[in-house]
């Protein structure tokens, strides 16, 4: 019986540490669906890293493993956030890369897009600020004194006009009320003089396209599977076949104007999809800096000992154009 209880905790017991390791490479055409789209014979793919709390088993596994990485959980999770915060956080850039990986696809393609602007939503409240205990996450902003509130950029240029101590009244819905609150605005640091609440937002926007599509992501996190979906629902919309027979594969979070940045976890993600045999990987370039992530995947690679192609862009035309002039296979 005492041996059953501690082998029971070696596997439950939760420890003070975050693990992150190789997840999957998914193929995207399983999640996008353009409606009347073509096929290919190739492959998209976008790549995970898993990550969970830390057993004494994970820890000791992860201890002996390459390319396992322990962080300590404050750090894994912002000091910011909860656990349920920290999630609701991942979900929503998600949601905001589908819909600039849309955006960039369909007009690429030559495509229907007309984007809603419908608010903002607190999707962090930072510490020692004063919208700490005031704002919560998942509050939808609606309007700033006399300023009707439609996206990010209507309420930091709003800030740009006011001082420290100033008072702003914030007009914002929780689940399905509507309330009041007078707050003063601080300096985010003693170096900074930029002013404001202490809260991060996301767009709450509805971006409409023809012919529609559906993206089935489940409960994947952050932004950094941009680029792959919207060479996935580009590769759909026209008749080409963008892959030429290949299993590409890549990370990259992109915006609404195409270009492709920074993502964590690129060794990891180099790993799965090394195992998966992805021939062609897709990496942000950062220009050229010394740290980047090309320079992370390509020594990975090499590390490995993998055939797979690592490739620098910067941005989804890059990408096209590398596949434009690819040889069928």
């Amino acid at each position: 019986m005492f041996l059953l209880v501690v082998l029971l905790l070696l596997w439950t017991l939760k420890l003070p540490y975050y693990i992150y390791k190789p997840g999957e490479a998914e193929e995207l055409s399983r999640m996008v669906e353009v409606d009347f789209g073509s096929q290919s014979k190739g492959e998209f793919h976008l790549v995970t890293v898993s990550g969970a709390q830390a057993s004494p088993i994970d820890f000791v596994f992860a201890k002996l493993s390459h390319y396992h990485e322990i962080t300590p959980l404050d750090e894994a999770i912002p000091e910011d956030f909860t656990e349920d915060e920290y999630r609701y956080y991942q979900l929503k850039m998600m949601e905001s890369s589908q819909d600039a990986s849309k955006v960039v696809a369909y007009e690429a393609a030559g495509k229907h897009v007309e984007i809603d602007w419908n608010g903002i939503y607190v999707v962090r409240t930072m510490n020692d600020m004063p919208a700490k205990d005031v704002l919560k996450v998942g509050d939808r902003i609606i309007q700033v004194d006399d300023l009707e509130v439609k996206e990010p950029e209507d309420l930091t240029n709003y800030m740009e006009s006011k001082r420290e101590n100033d008072i702003v009244n914030i007009k914002f819905e929780r689940e399905g009320e509507i309330f009041e609150a007078s707050l003063p605005l601080k300096k985010f640091s003693a170096e900074s003089e930029q002013v404001g609440i202490g809260i991060q937002l996301v767009a709450d926007r509805t971006v409409k396209v023809e012919p529609e599509v559906e993206i089935r992501s489940g409960n994947i996190g952050g932004p950094s599977a941009g680029l792959m979906f919207a060479l996935e629902m580009y590769d759909q919309l026209v008749e080409e076949d963008l892959t030429k027979g290949y299993k590409i594969a890549g990370t990259g979070e992109i915006d609404f104007d195409g270009n492709v940045h920074r993502v964590g976890g690129v060794d990891k993600k180099i790993v799965a999809a090394s195992r998966k045999g992805i021939e062609i990987f897709f990496v942000p370039f950062e220009n050229g800096k010394a740290d980047s992530n090309y320079e992370l995947a390509k020594r990975t690679a090499e590390a490995l000992d993998t055939e797979m192609k690592i490739v620098p862009i910067d941005s989804f035309e890059e990408a096209l154009a590398y596949l434009n002039q690819l040889e069928p296979k």
